[in-house]
């Protein structure tokens, strides 16, 4: 790819930004690869959860989460995904010329941001559904059937529709919060690192169970990966620390945080 022909605009536009963005993204290789490593994770772990989980031992299982358990992993190569697209420009060097055709720097950010939620709206969204397919053909087999006291996964009910977008969603806000992160960080390994350990560090302090009950309760409903996963819940959903959309709430509230720190420190220092 030639940078100089990639970045070339006639004005500093958003609309000039995202096709700029837009070409830059679909012409690296690993940006191809890391959405089908997405899909991939998402549905072949979600469908090895299906399998492996049996009624009448855990018939008590919400089978839409259940479905959707792939997503668990699947955010990792979305986090990786965002971070490389903003981290990637500093260690080549190439964000010079990014702002040099993009002299506004929220602009140049805010079309990032959009191109790549873009992208895994679109990844997500075949992830989710595979998913969830394959937990609708999967399930019954296992014993998850009337017979047990158990509903069939229903692809068209209320809250499985609920869950499903709320999941697609719940990756686009992880990539803007990696994209977010990565900008004010400068640095792929350093990104990454904080980004998974907020993901995975905080579920684990709290199922642990070494911590004040409080506490936990309290990271359960503040923490990115827990709260904004509650959106996936479709039963019981009074004894969850927070609530599905407030959930995702707190996880957009993260988004935008990363989102306007990453601003700051792309606006105050030199590239």
């Amino acid at each position: 790819m030639n940078p100089a022909r990639a970045l070339r605009t006639e004005g500093t536009s958003l609309r000039d930004a995202l096709h700029a963005e837009w070409t830059k993204l679909r012409t690296v290789p690993s940006t191809g690869w890391l959405l089908l490593t997405v899909i991939a994770l998402t549905a072949g772990a979600s469908a090895l959860a299906a399998a492996v989980v049996k009624c009448p031992t855990s018939c008590g299982e919400d089978t839409t989460k259940l479905s959707l358990t792939g997503i668990l992993l699947g955010q990792a190569a979305v986090a990786v995904l965002a971070v490389l697209v903003i981290s990637g420009e500093y260690s080549s060097g190439m964000i010079r010329i990014t702002l040099t055709a993009v002299p506004r720097r929220s602009i140049a950010l805010a079309a990032k941001a959009i191109i790549l939620a873009g992208v895994v709206l679109a990844a997500g969204a075949m992830a989710t559904a595979w998913s969830l397919i394959a937990g609708r053909y999967i399930l019954p087999g296992n014993g998850f059937t009337g017979a047990h006291g158990t509903e069939a996964l229903s692809l068209s009910a209320g809250p499985t529709l609920r869950a499903a977008v709320g999941s697609v969603l719940y990756l686009a806000l992880i990539a803007l919060f990696s994209l977010g992160l990565a900008t004010a960080l400068r640095d792929s390994g350093a990104s990454i690192a904080v980004m998974l350990g907020l993901l995975y560090i905080v579920p684990l302090l709290t199922d642990l169970g070494t911590l004040d009950p409080r506490w936990e309760h309290r990271l359960q409903e503040w923490g990115p990966m827990t709260a904004g996963l509650a959106i996936q819940a479709t039963r019981n959903l009074k004894a969850l620390p927070i609530g599905p959309w407030p959930g995702l709430g707190v996880l957009a509230v993260w988004a935008a945080a990363a989102l306007l720190a990453g601003g700051l420190v792309l606006r105050l220092r030199d590239a």
